[in-house]
């Protein structure tokens, strides 16, 4: 049933987009959240710059205090999506999705894009999106740049470093400016927003298969529940590094899979390092040319594995280790 947007009692001309926020933001025992086809108009309004600013951060707030849900976000999605012209054909088809919006304090490296390399030297497109504004760790872009590589321009630019490299990295603010706009309102509002849940959840080139990480455990059936309501093919989830898709190799780590054909389950991964081989090396380029290791380049590998399982090329978490190390190793010969 779906349920109708509440006009103003007295009559009186209103803003189009004030009958959201009474919706939101109604006394205890009155006040919803949004259905799908109501946040999907609403932040429709928002990325149209229809909305005052004003709206626009009561709006946020609102959904953040009113806490996450999966219709709510769906819906939310779909605006994004197609305010960023998300779902027209790329020119080559994309395996793996890989958000990173991940603002942890305490992380260092990017290891995790070290796995995607690798993946995508494989032979698996993987296409990598994000901002890692709110990080106090090594941005993505920097990373790369230390790799003598670069983020794509544009849709067209990671459609052709698809084709020739495997791999693509297109920050948030080239995917979707208004959406990157509203993410950094973190820094206004001193909160975090749904628009992260939102970006991670964008897949601009509908890939056949996402991996995703979270910071906190209860966000993991939110996406899960949101990407079952959008029709993803396949999402593997997981408590990361700094709410990134990063899998310790430290400790066991659940892994929790959404499959359109075969839907949900859990993987246990067991730990593969010991705290013994901590190592504190940020030296991402020292890594990926073999000849650092210790825990950074466990790190890497656990990860590998946790994508390979995210894309279904592996059925088990010991095959996925044994399959990621092997990639690793060839990695220059690929």
């Amino acid at each position: 049933m779906q349920h109708k947007l509440e006009t103003a009692e007295d009559g009186a001309a209103e803003h189009p987009f004030a009958p959201f926020l009474r919706t939101l933001g109604r006394g205890p025992g009155r006040s919803r959240a949004l259905t799908r086809e109501e946040a999907l108009a609403a932040l429709r309004m928002v990325l149209r710059g229809e909305a005052d600013p004003h709206q626009v951060g009561a709006f946020l707030m609102l959904l953040r205090y009113r806490g996450e849900d999966p219709d709510e976000i769906a819906g939310l999605v779909e605006a994004a999506r197609e305010a960023a012209g998300c779902g027209t054909a790329p020119g080559v088809p994309v395996e793996l999705d890989w958000p990173s919006y991940g603002a942890g304090r305490t992380r260092g490296a990017p290891w995790f894009l070290l796995a995607a390399l690798a993946l995508g030297r494989a032979g698996h497109r993987v296409l990598m999106h994000g901002s890692n504004e709110f990080s106090s760790g090594m941005p993505v872009t920097e990373a790369l740049a230390r790799l003598g590589l670069r983020p794509a321009d544009d849709r067209a630019d990671a459609a052709r470093m698809l084709e020739t490299v495997g791999f693509a990295y297109l920050p948030l603010r080239v995917l979707s400016p208004g959406l990157d706009r509203l993410l950094g309102l973190r820094a206004l509002l001193g909160l975090r927003s749904p628009v992260n849940t939102v970006a991670r959840l964008l897949d601009p080139f509908d890939a056949r298969a996402s991996v995703d990480g979270v910071f906190h455990p209860p966000y993991i059936a939110l996406h899960l529940a949101a990407a079952e309501r959008l029709r993803r093919p396949r999402l593997l989830v997981v408590k990361g590094g700094g709410g990134e898709a990063e899998r310790t190799p430290l400790k066991p780590v659940t892994a929790h899979l959404f499959d359109h054909a075969l839907g949900h389950r859990e993987i246990v991964l067991p730990a593969t390092s010991r705290e013994g081989s901590r190592s504190t090396t940020d030296d991402i380029i020292a890594v990926w040319r073999g000849e650092a290791e210790g825990v950074a380049l466990a790190t890497v590998l656990a990860t590998l594995a946790l994508a390979l399982l995210a894309l279904g090329s592996v059925a088990t978490a010991s095959e996925a280790d044994a399959r990621a190390v092997e990639i690793w190793r060839r990695r220059e010969a690929m």
